[in-house]
């Protein structure tokens, strides 16, 4: 049965992926993003959806998605994030506040301003992780410390919020996006990462989509607390050695 999906972060490889798979189920998709422009453009693409202008990391810009959104929401998805990598010791007190402002905190104010017209229509919330959060890798300690804190909020707010509303989260790999860009826009380096994975190659926003699409479906109805890699494998599996 259609709905009303809010997508925070919806300009991204995943967001709008996910955006485009829900309208064609033919969900009403409110597309959330700071960026006016970009969010024009994937609107007039996105058949019936409702652009909105914001910052994720506004808890009142985030309170008028919703309001925009209406008062019975049928999922959530927190697609907002991004990737700072640095060594630890030129990682300033700014760079941890600012990964964890827009990765943690914008998803949890999210989730608040939601909460109501979520529990009105028994919704759903996916979040977004890393891999980085369980698997250690250098130079992440930023994002990985944000990360790792929406996978606790992942499963908090499931408990807090069950019956009504189920909340889980997906951990992808590293996947082509503009946001990856400066990692992937070199072939040589793009390769030597796909290769890192057993499944070897990047990740694509379909990939992240295609779970997020069944996990703010009724087929997952009976899911909620989880945290789901969508990685290649590179997070569990060795294929080599």
């Amino acid at each position: 049965m259609a709905g009303t999906i809010l997508v925070i972060g919806a300009t991204g490889a995943v967001g709008s992926a996910l955006a485009r798979r829900r309208a064609a189920q033919g969900d009403r998709v409110v597309l959330v993003a700071r960026d006016a422009a970009r969010l024009g453009a994937l609107a007039s693409e996105v058949p019936g959806s409702v652009p909105v202008a914001a910052d994720a990391t506004e808890a009142e810009a985030l309170r008028r998605a919703v309001a925009a959104a209406g008062p019975a929401l049928t999922g959530l998805a927190y697609c907002a994030g991004s990737i700072l990598l640095k060594p630890l010791k030129r990682t300033s007190e700014s760079d941890f506040l600012d990964a964890f402002r827009l990765n943690a905190l914008g998803a949890a104010l999210a989730v608040q301003a939601a909460q109501e017209a979520l529990t009105a229509a028994g919704g759903a919330v996916v979040l977004f992780s890393t891999i980085a959060a369980r698997a250690g890798f250098p130079n992440h300690a930023a994002i990985a410390a944000a990360k790792g804190a929406v996978e606790g909020l992942t499963v908090a707010l499931a408990a807090e919020l069950a019956p009504a509303v189920r909340v889980n989260c997906i951990a992808p790999s590293l996947t082509r996006s503009a946001m990856a860009a400066p990692l992937i826009g070199n072939p040589q380096m793009a390769e030597a990462i796909a290769k890192q994975h057993p499944i070897p190659r990047l990740g694509e926003g379909e990939d992240s989509a295609a779970l997020a699409d069944f996990l703010l479906g009724p087929a997952a109805g009976w899911i909620t607390g989880q945290v789901f890699a969508v990685d290649g494998g590179r997070s569990s599996v060795r294929s080599r050695g």
